[in-house]
Parts: C-alpha cells; structure tokens; sequence
C-alpha cells in the first residue's frame, strides 16, 4: 500500500501538471492550505515520485492519446502514465485517482450521473474529491443481483459513494443483473418504480462506466461475482462476444443487437451511450480487444486509460491497419 502522502503528493502533481490547476485551485478541491499545496509538489520532486510518474513519461503518453484519438475519432483520451513494472493492480488504483479527479471538472449541480458498478469504478470511488453540489442525482444503470445475492450492498456501496462526494440523491436500481427470463424482465419494466428510474438514466448528462472482461490481471466483478453460470458463458462463446458495458455484452466490431442474453439483461440500451458524454475508465491489457470493440462501435465520447493499456491498444490497431 502506498503512503498515505505519497497518494496526496501523486493527487496534487496531477491536478497541477495535468490538469493545468493553480495551487490555489488545487487547495481549495483538497480542502488544504495552499502552502500544503507546494510542499506536496516538492516532497514528490524530492522522493522521486515526480520524476518517475510526470517528467519522463510525460511526453510518449501524449503521443498515445493522440493516437487513440485520432484512428477513432472520440472526443476526449487521457492516458495515465503508470510504469509497466508495478503491475495491473497499481495502474487501476492511478487511473482511479485520475478518474475521481476529472469527475470534478465535470460533473456539477443540477446534472445526472450514471454509474456502472463494477471493480474499476469502486477504485475511482475510494479517490473521490469532495464536492458540493446542488441538485444532482446518482443514478445506478444496471441491476446487481444474483443467485447468491440481491448484490444491493456491492452497488449501493459505490453509488452512494458518489452521491455522498457530491451531495446528490442517490438512485438505487434493485433488480437482477441478469432475468431467468426475458418475459419476466419486460413486465417489470412496466412497474412505475422501475420506470422512474429508466427515465432518470434516461436523462443522464454523463454516462460512467469500463469495460467488463473474462480474464484479466484484476478480473471484472461480474466475471468473478458469481453473477454467470456454465451455460451462459457458452452462450457468449457462442455468439464471439468480446467484452460488456454494464452488464450489456457487444461482440468484437462492437455490435450488439444480436446477442440474445442482452434481452435478459438489467443495464440500458448501448445506443443509449453514444448519445450521451460516456465516460469509459479502463486498465488492464486483457480489456484490450473489448476496448477496441467498444470504440469501434461508437460508445466511448471520453476514455481515460493506463499507459500500458494504452500503448497494447495501439498495437493492435496498428497490426490490424497493416493486414
């Protein structure tokens, strides 16, 4: 574990290197002094954080983002700059702190946020940077519950979360991940409970999300929850899917609409997230060929993403250009 003033020194050089923040920005968001502010910079000059993590990377991950946005033409790429000798653990608890700390040049009162729970977006939760608010709302986009579980504690844990950092209301949604039965799913569609939160995701300003993968360095919760059986990984298998956004599944040219399980699937219509300033936090090289597929079909408006992940990225939509 790190320590506790390595996170804020790492914390402050971002907002003040990356972000292009003032101290007296940077202070008034850490709720510190601006004093503090500059010691932390130069306690991580001085221990080597600074030059490790901002002065040599700095340049290549710009190259990187550059890249990404161009060959996919999205809106918005951040690259984390993390070193590939710390491991996938490390490069998700840094692209969590970028991520918490982007949330707040974005997101402000009287907007809507929805949240996909899940293993990368409980990191971004735990580096939450307080914010007040006035009128906003969380609200959870896919239902968590499972044979072993309702899954209300995991989910709710991480929206409200959210909601408590920004001093929004928060929006459960406590319904199972995946229905036995399609039937079952669009008669409770019906209730007014359900339908007010539908609406509400349906009016989400931001969309905040990753990418859900069957085996990676940090495995997805879906993929390690106990939320599939057996017979529904076959069922993947079968129609070559590649990845999920909020438990709704898409295949390797980032289509969707073909996918049966989708129809017994709690998260929201993947168009939904084209529309909308989607927010896709990933880390990892096995999300790779999922993040591929999702930016080809059109879901991703901002990517913030680890370096490594970045770069494996690129390679392969480099290999693919030259077949």
């Amino acid at each position: 574990m790190m320590k506790s003033k390595d996170v804020k020194a790492i914390i402050a050089c971002r907002m003040y290197f990356f972000q292009k923040m003032t101290t007296e920005r940077i202070a008034k968001e850490l709720q510190v002094s601006r004093s503090t502010v500059s010691r932390l910079i130069c306690y991580a000059r001085e221990s080597g954080l600074l030059e490790i993590r901002l002065n040599d990377e700095g340049n290549q991950h710009l190259f990187y983002e550059r890249s990404i946005q161009n060959f996919y033409q999205i809106n918005e790429v951040h690259v984390v700059p993390v070193s590939d000798l710390l491991g996938e653990t490390e490069w998700l608890e840094q692209v969590g702190q970028y991520s918490a700390h982007y949330l707040n040049t974005v997101f402000d009162s009287n907007m809507i946020m929805g949240v996909a729970w899940g293993t990368t977006l409980t990191y971004v939760s735990k580096y939450l940077l307080r914010k007040n608010t006035h009128d906003s709302h969380i609200v959870q986009l896919n239902g968590a519950g499972n044979t072993r579980s309702m899954g209300i504690e995991y989910a709710s844990q991480i929206v409200q979360r959210f909601a408590d950092n920004y001093e929004a209301k928060a929006h459960l949604f406590p319904v199972p991940t995946f229905f036995d039965y399609s039937g079952t799913k669009k008669l409770l569609w019906q209730e007014r409970s359900i339908r007010t939160i539908l609406e509400i995701q349906n009016k989400a300003n931001l969309l905040l999300f990753s990418i859900g993968a069957v085996n990676g360095g940090v495995p997805s919760h879906v993929y390690s929850g106990g939320y599939l059986e057996e017979k529904d990984y076959k069922e993947l298998c079968k129609h070559n899917v590649i990845g999920d956004i909020a438990t709704v599944f898409f295949q390797r040219d980032g289509s969707h609409l073909n996918i049966p399980m989708n129809l017994r699937s709690s998260g929201p219509d993947l168009e939904m997230f084209k529309e909308k300033k989607s927010i896709c936090v990933v880390s990892g090289l096995a999300k790779v060929a999922g993040l591929d597929a999702a930016l080809r079909g059109g879901f991703i408006k901002v990517l913030i993403v680890d370096e490594p992940t970045a770069r494996s990225l690129i390679e392969n939509f480099t290999n693919y250009k030259r077949q």
